[in-house]
């Protein structure tokens, strides 16, 4: 084989950061170190995968012939060490997982020390995203998705549902008053989202888009700013359920909307379907049990 597999992860790497120094940063070697495995490639390939201007890097035709070819043997490298470890009932390598950050901080982060200890093998890497992201061009294993999917090309896991429900700190209700009916909303303070914009629907009747008072990008910073008495909130039940319990926030208007409703779908999504990944696999089996709540 005339390609070290060190030097094709490096070709990986340029090509789905967009440059040598992000490729560099994101595996923590030079930026000489990652030029010359590049450099290597195309002299034992006879061939230049990689057009490089002062302002970009992009593959040429061959090059692009060639990274398809690499990430679908790169894979099956992967797999049939998978394979080999599931014999010894060992699952080891990197995991990376994608999750919204609020699912991310509530649901995996707390668990975190506990799957460590059943498989030590597993190097996990954690990534929060509060849009959707390209799992392949990001080199994710598994991403948790809240909400419908959109993309055929995934396969997916369904974990449960988490209720949304409307919310406010005792302090705001105590200050503004409170709010019984759909009808009474527009008297209150709102807090939403940037974007997506169907994030700002809330499912009263056919659903009522509301006009944010305060917006923001992060789920986590809309129940921040809820907690802090800044105006009522629509949020999923996983990220406030210890807030309820404590007190921290009151539920409002429960028995008026509409449930279920797609946004509390929880999905697990990932590439591979026929072999599943036995790190995905067990990441899987393992947090299913755990989310039962959901």
């Amino acid at each position: 084989m005339k390609s070290r597999s060190d030097d094709l992860h490096c070709l990986l790497s340029v090509v789905d950061s967009g440059s040598f120094s992000s490729a560099a940063e994101q595996l923590d070697v030079s930026v000489t170190r990652v030029s010359r495995a590049v450099s290597r490639l195309e002299q034992s390939l006879n061939t230049t995968l990689l057009n490089r201007t002062t302002r970009k890097v992009g593959l040429t035709e061959e090059g692009r012939l060639f990274v398809a070819r690499v990430r679908d043997g790169l894979a099956s490298l992967e797999e049939a060490e998978e394979q080999l470890a599931i014999r010894k009932q060992r699952p080891a390598g990197r995991l990376r997982v994608d999750a919204a950050n609020p699912f991310l901080l509530h649901q995996i982060v707390p668990h975190v020390r506990e799957f460590r200890a059943a498989y030590p093998h597993i190097e996990l890497e954690l990534t929060a995203s509060d849009q959707i992201v390209d799992l392949l061009e990001r080199r994710i294993d598994v991403a948790i998705r809240i909400g419908s999917l959109e993309d055929s090309t995934l396969h997916a896991k369904a974990l449960g549902r988490s209720p949304l429900s409307v919310v406010a700190s005792p302090e705001y209700l105590k200050r503004r008053g409170g709010c019984d009916s759909p009808e009474s909303l527009a008297g209150h303070d709102t807090i939403g989202f940037t974007a997506p914009e169907a994030l700002n629907v809330w499912h009263f009747g056919e659903g009522i888009r509301i006009r944010p008072t305060v917006r923001a990008s992060s789920g986590e910073a809309v129940r921040q700013l809820c907690l802090g008495g800044n105006g009522l909130a629509y949020l999923s039940r996983f990220m406030i359920d210890k807030d309820l319990e404590r007190g921290d926030l009151v539920e409002l208007m429960g028995d008026q909307l509409v449930r279920p409703n797609p946004r509390e779908l929880v999905n697990a999504v990932y590439y591979r379907n026929t072999t599943l990944s036995a790190r995905i696999q067990v990441f899987l089996d393992f947090f299913s049990a755990r989310w039962k709540s959901l």
